[in-house]
């Protein structure tokens, strides 16, 4: 600044003026910025919390059932299960998910008119989807009978069964109303009060009836959880729309464009998950295939507590800014980010606790799978990038995208799986979990890099460097044979992993604060 500059005090008022509004904005992204970390942080406690209440139900809900009804009773439920589950994939289109997106985008822009549009196509498009699963369902009743249980005598049950079809997409409809328009806490409370009242349903048909319970059952509980999202959804007030066939037509059909290619997805992995188990049986038998499913079933509930916090949560928060690549690139970062400082202590808790895990959820048999479990756990933080960024194309709409590289990833997967396996045995599908979700994250980022010019800050990769070192770290103490130094060092490891995250979460959001407020508030 020249001296005549200095003696001028408008040109003084205006750089002060300068400075002051470059402070203003930086305390105000700042603070948007702790909002949105404190979003998801909340939305992870929130659904962490519904994660473990539900797998709490289940566990109760399969002790009952195998006591009152035995193997029996548990195979026949699981056998009636597995063909409902995939016929309502299959009828649903995707719609329930897929119409998320849509009604976040209307519900960000605050266009109460493109939310009641958007609502009222896909509540009509959730009874058309279960009405026509529910006719496929009675329509191959009697094949259904024959291809699961080898006889047509559960033609009847499948007939009955129909109904849930019905259900779970006026359900789903429903539920997606309260994930897009953000009332998360109205869809923590169906989905915790709807599994509770099912097993309290489902306890007296067990006792009364015996085998002849479980379909009475399975639909009380499908009506329970409809009734509770209707009861819910209802509070979400909509303005009233004419639409006309067209409109209705042409927007259920851009919903079940993008639900289409979430179905073909989701088809694939469950068609790889069915050529695994497969191939394992085949190559080292049923017990095997135990085993695998023993541990990918541990580790696979307890870190679904932050899988579940992205899917209810972060899909709608990042199709609601889809359309500003700046805001998907803060958000994916963010969500990252805050997905890795969670996951840390949990998965460095779950390495050490492994062996007494699987001894009190199965029995000291299974203690061969704990290190196929523990491998695993090495692969969950790029499992976690790689879902983050994943949601991307989902928010965008961009199905194609989308869908070629799920065929890609689910082939590499699919691929090392039977490789790995085939070397190394049960262990060899740990290792290749985690190799799977290192190359699947590298394309997902280099395919969002190219088309969306997305990319992480530098500290986000010095944060995934750090917590990633203290899990590998953590896993390093099973090869202690002293069970008391062994355990001492995974529950420093552990207590080392909590300060750490606790520690810079606290930068992030002001935890003191925030538990400070919902003191007061309450």
């Amino acid at each position: 600044m020249t001296k005549n500059n200095q003696n001028n005090p408008n040109i003084i008022n205006l750089d002060q003026a300068e400075k002051v509004d470059n402070r203003i904005t930086e305390n105000n992204s700042s603070n948007e910025d702790r909002s949105s970390y404190r979003q998801i942080f909340k939305a992870t406690s929130l659904f962490g919390g519904v994660q473990v209440i539900n797998i709490l139900i289940g566990i109760i809900r399969v002790k009952f059932v195998a006591v009152l009804l035995g193997t029996a009773g548990v195979g026949i439920m699981g056998l009636l299960n597995a063909p409902i589950q995939l016929i309502i994939s299959i009828t649903g289109l995707g719609i329930a998910f897929s119409a998320v997106r849509d009604v976040s985008e209307a519900n960000a822009k605050e266009d109460g008119s493109a939310i009641a549009r958007t609502i009222i196509i896909l509540r009509r498009w959730s009874w058309f989807t279960g009405l026509f699963g529910a006719i496929v369902t009675i329509s191959f009743a009697p094949l259904l009978s024959e291809w699961t249980f080898g006889t047509t005598d559960y033609t009847w049950s499948f007939v009955w069964l129909s109904v849930i079809l019905l259900l779970h997409a006026i359900m789903g409809g429903q539920k997606a109303v309260l994930q897009g328009t953000r009332q998360l806490k109205s869809l923590a409370k169906a989905g915790v009060l709807g599994s509770a009242f099912g097993l309290v349903t489902a306890i007296p048909l067990y006792y009364f009836y015996g085998l002849d319970g479980i379909v009475p059952s399975m639909i009380i509980t499908a009506l329970t959880a409809l009734i509770l999202s209707w009861y819910y959804s209802r509070k979400v007030i909509i303005q009233q729309q004419n639409i006309s066939k067209n409109e209705m037509w042409s927007g259920g059909l851009s919903m079940a464009k993008l639900g289409i290619s979430m179905t073909l997805a989701g088809f694939i992995s469950t068609l790889s998950t069915y050529i695994l188990n497969a191939y394992i049986s085949n190559n080292g038998g049923v017990e095997q295939v135990g085993l695998y499913n023993a541990g990918w079933g541990v580790v696979g509930q307890y870190t679904g507590i932050v899988f579940t916090a992205m899917a209810t949560d972060y899909f709608p928060r990042l199709s609601a800014v889809q359309d500003n690549n700046e805001q998907v690139k803060k958000l994916v970062s963010q969500q990252a980010e805050t997905a890795l400082l969670i996951m840390t202590p949990l998965l460095a808790l779950m390495i050490v606790s492994m062996p007494i895990v699987v001894r009190v959820l199965y029995t000291s048999a299974f203690l061969p799978v704990v290190m196929f479990a523990n491998l695993t756990v090495l692969g969950m933080q790029f499992k976690a990038v790689s879902w983050a960024m994943g949601y991307v194309f989902l928010a965008k709409g961009d199905s194609r995208l989308f869908l070629f590289l799920e065929i890609l990833s689910g082939a590499v997967m699919l691929g090392f799986n039977l490789i790995f396996y085939s070397l190394f045995g049960l262990n060899g599908l740990g290792i290749s979990f985690i190799l799977s979700f290192i190359i699947g994250g590298a394309i997902a980022f280099i395919a969002l890099w190219r088309k969306y010019s997305f990319g992480f800050p530098r500290t986000f990769f010095l944060r995934f460097l750090t917590t990633y070192s203290i899990v590998v770290v953590s896993f390093s103490t099973v090869f202690i044979s002293n069970s008391i130094y062994r355990y001492g060092a995974g529950i420093f490891l552990f207590v080392l992993a909590a300060s750490y995250s606790y520690v810079k979460l606290n930068q992030l959001m002001d935890i003191k604060q925030l538990v400070l407020n919902k003191i007061r508030r309450k």
